[in-house]
């Protein structure tokens, strides 16, 4: 499959993840600023009741303590009847007040039952004249009463009309009858904004939400109390109505994560792809060079025609012999890698010197350097160098980079490598330090990759199958060490290898 399908059927299924996660967080908002809006209305309305049966309450405690007033004026007004008429010298009794005045159907009944000429009409004008006497009367009544209570209850102090808590027991059951059924922060402030009462478990906690109404709202402007409530858990309240949809985005990400990885695991596989055709064509280029030379020297062995000297045959079998060694390395090198997935490697361990392999290694490659018009520098600034290491392992990783170094030299100057020793607190430190091409920032974090190799152009300008430096991670940490790099194109690479110090 073409890269850019892959990346077509990507982008067509992320959008189609993005615009489904964007609807669901759509749908989400919208249902709480819905459940939000009702609370609030909800709320208002259970405040605007409250506050109402409050005002009746005073109402009715005013009506109640007029008529006691009413009540106790006329049993005083008959006690001192009953003593004058007792003083005047009368027979001691009881006095009978007048007879209350008879009602409308009372009247209608006597005027029907006089037998004079008084017709009907006359008697339905006599008693709507009397409903009205009565009705203004009664009305009179009420208006005393109601002013009575406007100029008397405004007086006095908000602290004494409003009995804290019952207002917040009746608040508590309008709230209830509305759905609400959370705990919520009550306070009283009058109109100047003077705090009157609070109730004990008050905190500011979600008071920036909060919701306002005015107590004794016909009492003038100055007299006006406000009650204030707000609801410390008001968002969890909010977001526990779309609790429901939060699985739903769960698995939406999990199906976006899992397609991500997905598309990441197609594209790694690619490119593992590309590399491992990379390195099937170097490995045939670099196979067909020993295969090659083998099959000569033994048709030259085959060939009757050509004098077999002793010397000649010295030379074919030696050509045999090198050859077919360079095909078991070949090989050996594949195969080492599969080994070390498998942890099927054992180390034969033993206490060498780190500065002594060094010597040991610039020796080595002395020549091929020296051959490039540099040469090799050495610090060994290692005091505490000795290392517990697998002796050909650890020296095929210095040859490694040694080796990486000559190969990837620039050819229009000198390549000089520095090999410096030190330690540090828990470490004891190696690193190769060469003037070749460098390495470009974003292949930097791939070299140590299987099969990985940088691209110079050429895929067989330089010979290998991308095996060296992961062999070389691979060896470093199975001594429980570390190796890092830091390049700059066209300046060099710096290797540095860190093993834990002898304790």
């Amino acid at each position: 499959m073409k890269k850019s399908t892959i990346w077509s059927i990507a982008a067509i299924m992320a959008l189609a993840f993005i615009g489904l996660l964007i609807l669901q967080m759509w749908y989400i908002n919208d249902m709480t600023r819905m459940k939000r809006e009702q609370f609030d209305e909800s709320v208002t309305r259970s405040l605007n009741q409250a506050t109402r049966q409050l005002e009746l309450g005073e109402t009715l405690r005013y009506l109640a303590k007029d008529a006691e007033g009413q009540e106790t004026g006329f049993l005083r007004t008959d006690t001192l009847m009953q003593t004058i008429h007792a003083d005047e010298g009368g027979v001691y009794g009881s006095y009978n007040p007048p007879p209350p005045p008879p009602s409308p159907m009372i009247l209608k009944h006597r005027i029907l039952m006089r037998g004079d000429h008084a017709t009907l009409a006359e008697a339905t004008k006599s008693l709507q004249e009397n409903v009205k006497s009565r009705y203004v009367y009664q009305r009179q009544l009420l208006d005393e009463v109601v002013y009575n209570i406007i100029n008397t209850a405004s007086e006095r102090p908000l602290s004494e009309r409003v009995n804290f808590r019952l207002l917040d027991q009746i608040i508590r059951s309008e709230l209830l009858n509305n759905g609400i059924a959370l705990p919520y922060h009550l306070k009283v402030n009058t109109a100047d904004g003077r705090e009157i009462y609070r109730c004990s478990e008050y905190t500011d906690e979600g008071a920036e939400r909060s919701y306002s109404h005015v107590l004794f709202r016909n009492d003038p402007q100055s007299k006006m109390g406000t009650v204030t409530i707000h609801f410390p858990n008001i968002e969890k309240y909010l977001l526990s109505s779309v609790t429901f949809m939060l699985p739903s985005i769960a698995f939406t990400l999990v199906l976006l994560i899992t397609f991500i990885v997905t598309i990441m695991i197609i594209f790694r596989q690619k490119r593992l792809s590309e590399i491992k055709n990379d390195f099937i064509n170097n490995m045939t280029h670099e196979l067909k060079t020993p295969i090659a030379s083998i099959s000569l020297a033994a048709q030259m062995l085959g060939d009757k025609t050509v004098t077999k000297s002793e010397t000649m045959m010295t030379h074919l079998g030696n050509v045999i012999n090198e050859e077919s060694k360079r095909l078991r390395f070949l090989v050996e090198k594949v195969l080492q890698m599969s080994m070390f997935d498998k942890r099927e490697v054992t180390f034969k361990q033993q206490e060498l010197d780190l500065n002594e392999m060094v010597e040991n290694t610039r020796a080595s490659f002395l020549l091929r350097v020296e051959h490039t018009g540099g040469q090799i520098y050495t610090e060994i600034g290692a005091e505490d160098s000795m290392m517990v290491v697998d002796e050909v392992h650890f020296q095929n990783v210095i040859f490694n980079l040694m080796d990486n170094a000559i190969k990837y030299r620039d050819p229009d100057r000198p390549l000089d490598i520095y090999l410096r020793t030190w330690n540090d607190d828990q470490h004891l430190c190696l690193s190769i330090r060469d003037t070749g091409l460098g390495i470009k920032r974003e292949n930097i974090k791939k070299i140590f990759e299987k099969f990985y190799r940088v691209h110079t152009g050429n895929v067989h300008n330089v010979k290998g199958f991308g095996l060296g430096l992961a062999y070389v991670k691979k060896i470093v940490e199975m001594h429980k060490g570390s190796i890092s790099v830091e390049s700059e194109l066209g300046e060099g690479t710096t290797f540095t290898i860190k093993l834990p110090r002898i304790k």
